[in-house]
């Protein structure tokens, strides 16, 4: 059971039996999709920005850096990484407060990414129901291939040494975290809480306006864009089907079980069923939305180079999808 359903249960009580807006209106859809996805990252960024505060409290950070940065892991913590992201059922959206965290917690900046690519990709929802929809074979290859791909980008990514492009408030934040690296041994468990929920609440004034258009442009895409839209942009040559279907799809916000039903029409319309999957990707992994919220912690050139590096990554496997599927 989805553990935010409570959630979804109180945006819809407030849209249809608050605010009385018809419930198969596309305007409806939207303003429940808005409640129930900005009280969800609201909740996520609060809860996980203090759990990160009472780790930096207990723990000096800076030498689990020096440890993950110097050590010869062998890759061992960007797998660590690709399979963390794979038990967190969050979408694109929800994984940017662990991104936060994981950033000013000192986590080096590629395996952050890692995380941040395969959190959406592949998770247990995404297996779950591509199995019900594709079947065994499609699946296994789906996550398969979905994990190594936030292998390969997280680890390139890595090695473009891009931390000198993290937003100055990430900087400013890490910076602030190197200078109090000493266990505050001074302070007891309630004094530490106190301080980690208060730097919670700090990070949310600073990254809540972005959270909200974040969400406010995907609600609009998620209840106004319909499938018939995607459809006709993906119904043309298979050659340039994939890199199409990839780039219609970026705007999109949706998690697995949003995009699925639409990836199942896609196929039933006889689109190619590697075009769909690169299409369901890019939807799960890419979205504006999610621009918009990394935009507090990443300077345009960073999100650039990292929607760049995913774009092309998703691209090459609707092709491999298209052989071998």
């Amino acid at each position: 059971m989805d553990i935010f359903y409570p959630l979804q249960l109180f945006a819809n009580w407030v849209t249809y039996s608050i605010f009385l807006i018809d419930k198969t209106s596309q305007l409806g859809e939207s303003s429940s999709f808005f409640i129930y996805d900005t009280l969800k990252i609201f909740i996520l960024l609060f809860v996980i920005a203090s759990v990160m505060g009472l780790v930096n409290a207990y723990f000096p950070v800076e030498k689990v850096r020096t440890y993950l940065t110097t050590k010869k892991l062998y890759g061992a913590d960007y797998l660590l990484a690709a399979l963390f992201g794979t038990i967190t059922p969050f979408c694109s959206c929800s994984s940017v407060p662990l991104f936060i965290g994981f950033v000013r917690g000192g986590i080096p900046l590629g395996v952050t990414l890692t995380f941040l690519i395969s959190s959406p990709l592949v998770d247990s929802v995404v297996i779950a129901m591509l199995m019900g929809v594709f079947g065994i074979k499609t699946t296994i290859i789906y996550v398969i291939s979905g994990i190594i791909v936030s292998l390969i980008a997280g680890y390139i990514l890595g090695k473009m040494s891009l931390e000198k492009y993290l937003s100055p408030w990430v900087l400013k934040s890490t910076a602030q975290t190197d200078n109090n690296i000493t266990p505050q041994t001074n302070k007891n468990f309630t004094e530490k809480i106190k301080i980690a929920f208060g730097e919670s609440l700090d990070i949310i004034k600073t990254v809540g306006l972005y959270v909200v258009l974040g969400v406010g442009i995907g609600a609009f895409i998620h209840g106004f864009v319909p499938v018939s839209f995607f459809e006709t942009y993906l119904n043309i040559n298979s050659l340039i089907a994939v890199p199409i279907a990839v780039i219609v799809a970026v705007p999109l916000y949706a998690n697995a079980a949003g995009i699925l039903p639409i990836a199942q029409v896609l196929v039933d319309k006889g689109i190619p069923l590697g075009a769909v999957l690169a299409f369901m990707m890019a939807a799960v992994g890419l979205s504006i939305p999610s621009a918009v919220m990394l935009k507090k912690v990443m300077t345009g050139k960073l999100i650039t180079i990292f929607y760049g590096v995913v774009t092309v990554a998703i691209i090459l496997l609707g092709y491999i999808y298209s052989l071998i599927l």
